[in-house]
C-alpha cells in the first residue's frame, strides 16, 4: 500500500481542522464528537485519529490555529508603515472583526473552561496572551513615548485590550444578540480617540 505524502498528510489534517471549526460553529465544541468531525470532513474514524489522539488533541490544534492567525495580524501590522496608534487601532478592529465568526466565539469559550482543568491548554494559552501583551505593549509604549498617546500604563492598557476582546467574546457566546460587534468597534474608536493626541 503506497504511503501518503507528506503534502496530502499536511491537506488532511487541515480538512479534519476545518470540519473542526464547522463542527464547533454549528453545535458547539463541547457537543461534538469524533464521529461528528469524521462526517464533515469526510473522512474515517481511523484517518482522524491518524492525526489527533483525541478531540482534545484537535482543540488544540485549533488553539494554535487560531493563535498563529492572531500572531499573523501582529506581525502584519509591525510590518506596515503604520503609526502606533494606528496600529493599536487596527488590532481591535480585527479583534472585533473575528468575534463575530461564531465558530472561533464557541472555541474560545470552550478553551477558557479548559483552562480551569487542562493544564496543557492553560500553559498554551498563556504562552499566546503573554506574547501578544508585549507586542502591544511594546506599541503603546512608543506611541506615549512619541506624544501619539496620552501618558497610560502600557502593560495595563495591553491587558485592557486583551481582556475586552476575551471577555466579549465570551459574553457574545452567553447572548449571541446582548450587543452587536460593529457598536463595539464604534465605542473602541472612541475610546481611541479619547486618549490619542493625534488627528484623528
Amino acid at each position: 500500500m503506497p504511503r501518503i505524502s507528506e503534502a496530502a498528510r499536511v491537506e488532511r489534517r487541515q480538512q479534519l481542522i476545518d470540519a473542526g471549526w464547522r463542527c464547533a460553529g454549528r453545535m458547539g465544541y463541547s457537543e461534538l464528537t469524533v464521529d461528528d468531525i469524521c462526517a464533515e470532513a469526510d473522512v474515517s474514524k481511523g484517518a482522524f485519529y491518524g492525526y489527533f489522539r483525541s478531540k482534545q488533541d484537535l482543540l488544540l490544534a485549533l488553539l494554535d490555529e487560531d493563535a498563529s492567525e492572531l500572531d499573523g495580524v501582529l506581525d502584519t501590522l509591525g510590518s506596515r508603515n503604520l503609526s502606533n496608534i494606528e496600529r493599536l487601532r487596527s488590532f481591535a478592529r480585527e479583534m472585533c472583526t473575528r468575534g463575530s465568526d461564531q465558530a472561533r466565539v464557541q472555541v474560545r469559550s470552550d478553551l477558557w473552561a479548559a483552562i480551569l482543568t487542562e493544564r496543557v491548554i492553560r500553559e498554551r494559552m498563556v504562552a499566546a496572551v503573554g506574547r501578544r501583551r508585549a507586542v502591544l505593549r511594546g506599541w503603546i509604549e512608543d506611541a506615549v513615548a512619541n506624544g501619539q498617546l496620552s501618558p497610560i500604563p502600557a502593560n495595563a492598557f495591553a491587558s485592557l485590550l486583551l481582556a475586552l476582546g476575551d471577555g466579549l467574546t465570551l459574553h457574545s457566546s452567553l447572548d449571541p444578540m446582548g450587543f452587536r460587534w460593529a457598536n463595539i468597534a464604534r465605542v473602541l474608536a472612541a475610546i481611541f480617540a479619547g486618549l490619542s493626541n493625534d488627528e484623528e
